[in-house]
Order: C-alpha cells, then sequence, then structure tokens
C-alpha cells in the first residue's frame, strides 16, 4: 500500500483535485495524499533542509509574521505544511509558496479572530456537515493543534516535531485527520480539516495575500490569474499559455 501511494504524482492530484484556484477553497481531497509526493520520501537529515532555509526566518524577513511570536510554533507548522503540500519536480511546496506566512496573516485577522461569524452558545458537538461549531476562535485552535503536534512528537518519538522524519510526522498528522488526538473544545479531525483547506489556501489564493509566491501555485495549473481581458484570445480554438496576473500586481 504504501508502494501503491508513492506513485501518486502531484501532477495527477493537480489535475484531478478540482481545486477552485486563485479563491479560497475548503477542498476535502489533499488529506488522503500526505507526504505522497515528497522528494526522496520527505526524509530530509534537518529542521533547515526540509524547511528550503526558511526555518529560522524570523519577524525581520521579507515575509514577516504578524501572529506568532514563537519561532518554534511557527516552524512546526512549516514542516507540518509542507508535508501536506510537498516540494518536487513539478514546483515548490507550501513552504516555498509561503503559505505558512499566508496563515500567519490570516491568523491575525478577521479569519483568525472569526470576526464574521457568530460566535455564541449554546455549543454543541454537531456533526462534520454542519460546520464550525466549537467556542474557540481559528487562532486558538491553530495555537492548541500545533502544540497537541509538538506534543504527539514528543510523546510517540522523544523528538521535537521539526526533528522527525517526513513519515514520522505523517504518522502524527494522519492522526489529527482521523481525529485519534484529543483536544479541548474542538476535534482534532476539525483542526486537520482547518489547516488542509488553509494550506490550499495559501498555494492557490492571489499572491496579493501573502501565498502563492510567484504565482507559482498558479503556473503549475496553468491558471491565468486574473486578467483585464480575453479578447484577443477569445476566438483561438487552440490552447492558450497566458502568463498569470495578480490583482496586487505581484510577480
Amino acid at each position: 500500500m504504501a508502494d501503491e501511494k508513492k506513485d501518486v504524482s502531484r501532477r495527477d492530484f493537480l489535475k484531478t483535485a478540482g481545486v477552485a484556484t486563485g479563491a479560497l477553497v475548503g477542498g476535502g481531497v489533499i488529506g488522503g495524499l500526505i507526504g505522497y509526493n515528497a522528494k526522496d520520501g520527505g526524509t530530509a537529515t534537518d529542521e533547515e533542509e526540509r524547511s528550503g532555509g526558511r526555518a529560522d526566518q524570523t519577524a525581520g524577513s521579507p515575509g514577516g509574521r504578524m501572529f506568532f511570536t514563537n519561532d518554534h510554533d511557527f516552524n512546526v507548522l512549516s514542516e507540518a505544511t509542507e508535508r501536506i503540500f510537498p516540494e518536487d519536480d513539478l514546483g515548490p511546496g507550501a513552504i516555498g509558496l509561503g503559505v505558512p506566512y499566508f496563515i500567519d496573516h490570516q491568523l491575525a485577522g478577521a479569519y483568525g479572530n472569526n470576526e464574521r461569524e457568530y460566535m455564541q452558545g449554546p455549543f454543541n458537538g454537531g456533526e462534520v456537515t454542519q460546520g464550525y461549531q466549537s467556542r474557540l476562535r481559528r487562532k486558538e485552535i491553530f495555537l492548541q493543534g500545533i502544540k497537541k503536534m509538538e506534543q504527539e512528537a514528543q510523546s510517540r518519538f522523544e523528538k521535537s516535531f521539526t526533528e522527525l522524519e517526513g513519515d514520522q510526522m505523517d504518522e502524527i498528522i494522519t492522526a489529527f485527520q482521523k481525529d485519534e488526538v484529543e483536544m479541548e473544545g474542538v476535534t482534532a479531525g476539525f483542526f486537520f480539516r482547518l489547516l488542509r483547506s488553509a494550506v490550499l489556501e495559501g498555494a492557490y489564493s492571489d499572491p496579493m495575500y501573502g501565498g502563492n509566491v510567484g504565482m507559482e501555485g498558479w503556473k503549475m495549473k496553468n491558471f491565468p490569474g486574473h486578467q483585464a481581458s480575453y479578447i484577443d484570445k477569445i476566438d483561438s480554438k487552440e490552447f492558450q499559455e497566458i502568463d498569470p496576473q495578480s490583482l496586487g500586481g505581484n510577480h
């Protein structure tokens, strides 16, 4: 079964996932592909190698943080996002696309504070299909989930999450997906779905929001971004390769 999983390419995923590129997505498919496409099985020798040299970036870096004040928490988040959307020969992974910084910026704003949602009781467990049911705000769920990932790493492997091999990280993330980790005020499965959705949003949203660096996420799907007009191409019967454009003019 493990060998079959490794044969799943990111090209196949990008073709069949049906992800709505360039918009916020709530995807439900990427979770089953955790870690399948990481180079060499995703087993880097140290944290910096797996993070593409970004493990030590701080608030003073070009992608300066707005929410996370703890470097280790941010690095745990970064490693988890990379396992969900790993780099391969088709293009960068979550870290290269700036997804951790996208999530950081979102948690610092209205998304992280649930500012546009009803957040009064009663807070019942609810069903998966009922959507957001927790009394906790997203920023609180992310912080708790990250700390729980670190606790699971220490409990299972006596190492920090950022020091684990790729398959060990996958084991922990999959435990969250299967709701096997105890969390307070929210289920582990719900945290996983929030994390997975945020990764997809960061990889495919407009670069003006901090992710999809260089529009590389769009380029992997030949998505043209936000063009002012298609009037010079609309009548063509041939497939058109169009350089993507961002709303913010970022390249």
